[in-house]
């Protein structure tokens, strides 16, 4: 019974800690009704995004909509009432791209991230890591190890953008990256691995001793849509808007599909494979500050992530695309037309030859 009774916390991710933390439980059975239809797609569309929090560069790019209900108890009552989540990934054969944008109104307290919006990534490591208890891990706190619970890691990524000045690229940086960790010193957008809520940590940390081999890999940058600039804030032009305005929140990231990697606390994505991933969401409701496990979530359950690979987008157009397929069909037929049309140019147009009459036969 006091299994059913540990509830998930998928992305317990504070701001304030990035050592161990709490798991945390709930009262009633746990639900999942999670569509199987549901899914991401990265397409390979190599060269049109610019990190940095605009969601101009991404309009040609199709999204996926999702209902934002709570983590440890999504039901439909009780989801974000700001509206849906549109979550847009693609890649460029190198790096992998990703967008979320949600309508919210502008809240933003400069130094306190449980008063600002924030939003975690969660991608499944090991194959017998479950979206439910972020890995699922079943040793607790002082007995969680990369070897007892190996198999069941998790790569997250936290973006708390209370000290984040919108339209300025945070993530890995040279000084944490020297330091051998996936922290962020300057906009907390951190990359961390874990086996449950309460065995999570930065990369190249963890209950057996740091290794200094590890790095953040994650870049990424926020906006909102009532901003009256375009570019060019700075620290002292905080809070950037008035609190309430009606908008939209923008954010965008970036990370290699392959990393350097050795101690199995980042999620390595292939062409033309799929990967697990989920999406959390944390808001100031009515702004009170959020607490780490009063967040939303895009699924009950992982929600498969496609990487297209550079082939298969010349065969087959991506969804909402049907005009992709026909139009390459249509370039390669124009092609050969041209060529026929020029071959058949030459052989009516070509000079004539005079037969060759040797002397002696005149």
């Amino acid at each position: 019974m006091l299994r059913h009774l540990l509830l998930v916390l998928v992305f317990f991710l504070s701001s304030a800690s990035i050592g161990r933390v709490g798991s945390h439980n709930d009262s009633g059975e746990w639900s999942c009704e999670s569509a199987s239809e549901i899914h991401v797609e990265a397409q390979f569309r190599p060269g049109i995004i610019t990190l940095d929090g605009h969601a101009d560069d991404w309009k040609d790019i199709d999204g996926f909509e999702f209902s934002l209900l709570p983590a440890l108890d999504p039901h439909e009552d009780d989801k974000y009432q700001g509206g849906k989540m549109t979550v847009k990934a693609l890649h460029d054969g190198h790096d992998i791209f990703f967008l979320l944008q949600v309508d919210g109104d502008y809240a933003y307290s400069m130094g306190n991230s449980n008063k600002c919006p924030s939003v975690a990534l969660m991608f499944q490591i090991g194959e017998s890591a479950s979206y439910r208890n972020m890995g699922g891990c079943s040793e607790g706190r002082d007995t969680c190890t990369n070897k007892t619970c190996k198999g069941h890691e998790v790569d997250i990524m936290h973006f708390s953008i209370g000290n984040a000045i919108p339209g300025r690229l945070y993530g890995g940086n040279p000084i944490d990256n020297r330091d051998g960790n996936g922290g962020d010193r300057f906009g907390h957008l951190v990359d961390l691995y874990g086996w449950t809520p309460h065995c999570r940590y930065l990369d190249g940390t963890g209950p057996s001793g740091n290794d200094t081999s590890a790095q953040n890999d994650w870049k990424g940058a926020w906006w909102h849509s009532s901003f009256a600039l375009h570019s060019g804030f700075v620290e002292e032009d905080s809070p950037y808007a008035s609190d309430g305005q009606k908008g939209t929140y923008y954010f965008e990231f970036s990370r290699p599909l392959r990393t350097m990697d050795h101690l199995q606390q980042d999620t390595q994505f292939t062409l033309g494979r799929s990967s697990e991933m989920s999406v959390g969401f944390w808001y100031p409701v009515d702004g009170q500050p959020w607490h780490g496990s009063g967040h939303y979530s895009i699924s009950c359950d992982w929600v498969p992530l496609d990487i297209s690979s550079s082939s298969s987008m010349l065969m087959t157009s991506a969804p909402g695309g049907s005009g992709n397929a026909s139009s390459t069909f249509a370039l390669l037929l124009s092609v050969v037309s041209l060529c026929l049309s020029v071959f058949m140019g030459y052989r009516i147009f070509k000079p004539k030859s005079v037969p060759f009459t040797p002397i002696e036969n005149l």
